[in-house]
């Protein structure tokens, strides 16, 4: 769903533009993005994860700063302090239109920022940081060959990824008095720290002062390989489905209450094109979402599995599950089963029990691990189990699907 773009008033009266990525189905939650140093609302790493998390039923807000991207402003007369307090207005806009965020997540110095605000939006439950430097003043070694002409000069131009920006000594002054670890310390919210080990911008050290300082809950992820914009679409990818994970567990706890019973009834299983690439889709499930897609190679981007991809995921899963039954019932000394599936095409004229003759047919490779002290016959009894499962069982017989199109 494309994402609604609108304005609102920051915390110095300018109008600053905003995105608000929402999903197809019901909201979880609503997130808080800030994103890094002198990028915008629409860089990738922002984009990706917001787009991300809508798919996962999270809606998130992101903006651009003062004098960036598309808001009023002028950025030579932001600082530190201003993005915090921006910050605070943007919780108060999504509290006033929508509802108040329950997470917030801040990449690189946007990080910092959204440490340094969370404290005065109380109604965020988690924070979660990425490739944030534990000192604001970090961000100063981009242009530290230009601090004298600006100390002397009271501002000078820089570039900046490739482009000009104006540095202040307001600016300079300001991101040298935030204490950041005294805000981490006064949390008081669930807080996860994702960094790469490898970032040459900021280096994991930052990560490991944050971590010590905030008290728990508190958790760590190590985005092994990943670069400090995140610029490989796949790293994206991951913090959303380790955030969207990760923070259902500091969500209210009357929404879990909400969607507990779901499962009882059989749900539908609503598929709808997000038009954001050529075939991804957003699977819904009862409380869930899931992203669907086809490989690079077929067209698509590889943002999620792809049909055939779900039919193995549904026979492994119900393989495995059927087994666990059995096992526990006839309490076998099954400690865990592991089922690797894959599908091709086969001549028919290869397959001497198969009824079609001629062509080409689906054949499913599925082959089932068994951890634990079972003995041979145990092992048997629990294979012959495994294709009595009741999707195996659909798979295998006639099946009757009607087609209509929606009134």
């Amino acid at each position: 769903m494309p994402a609604e773009r609108f304005q609102f008033t920051g915390s110095e009266g300018q109008q600053l533009a905003a995105a608000l990525d929402t999903p197809e189905g019901d909201i979880r939650a609503y997130a808080l993005f800030a994103h890094c140093f002198t990028c915008g609302k629409d860089v990738l790493a922002a984009k990706r994860i917001a787009v991300a998390l809508a798919a996962k039923g999270i809606a998130v807000l992101r903006f651009d700063f003062t004098g960036l991207g598309s808001s009023e402003g002028d950025f030579a007369n932001s600082t530190f302090s201003s993005n915090v307090a921006d910050l605070v207005h943007a919780a108060d806009h999504l509290r006033e239109t929508r509802q108040a965020p329950a997470i917030l997540i801040g990449h690189s110095l946007g990080g910092a920022a959204i440490l340094a605000a969370a404290t005065q939006i109380p109604d965020a439950r988690a924070v979660v940081t990425i490739a944030a430097p534990s000192d604001p003043a970090h961000v100063t070694g981009l242009f530290a060959d230009r601090i004298e002409d600006i100390r002397r000069h009271g501002k000078a131009e820089v570039a900046l990824a490739g482009r000009p920006f104006t540095i202040t000594n307001q600016f300079l002054d300001d991101i040298a008095e935030h204490g950041l670890m005294t805000h981490v310390a006064k949390l008081h919210k669930a807080l996860l720290v994702m960094h790469a080990p490898t970032d040459d911008a900021v280096s994991i050290d930052n990560a490991t002062r944050i971590f010590v300082a905030a008290k728990h809950p508190k958790s760590f992820v190590s985005l092994a390989g990943a670069d400090h914009l995140l610029s490989d679409r796949r790293d994206a990818a991951y913090v959303a489905d380790v955030v969207a994970a990760w923070v259902t567990r500091y969500l209210d706890s009357a929404a879990s209450e909400e969607t507990a019973d779901l499962g009882e009834a059989p749900r539908q299983v609503v598929v709808r094109e997000t038009r954001n690439s050529k075939f991804q889709q957003i699977v819904s499930i009862g409380p869930h979402r899931l992203l669907a897609d086809e490989p690079v190679p077929a067209g698509g981007e590889d943002t999620g599995p792809g049909p055939y991809d779900f039919v193995l995921a549904s026979l492994g899963a119900c393989t495995s599950m059927t087994m666990r039954l059995y096992a526990d019932r006839k309490s076998l000394p099954l400690a865990r089963t592991t089922v690797t599936l894959s599908h091709r095409k086969i001549h028919a004229e290869d397959c001497a029990e198969c009824e079609t003759r001629a062509g080409m047919l689906d054949q499913i490779d599925m082959v089932i691990a068994m951890e634990g002290a079972l003995d041979a016959e145990q092992r048997k009894r629990l294979m012959e189990i495994a294709d009595k499962c009741p999707v195996h069982r659909t798979l295998t017989s006639e099946i009757r699907i009607l087609t209509r199109a929606a009134d």
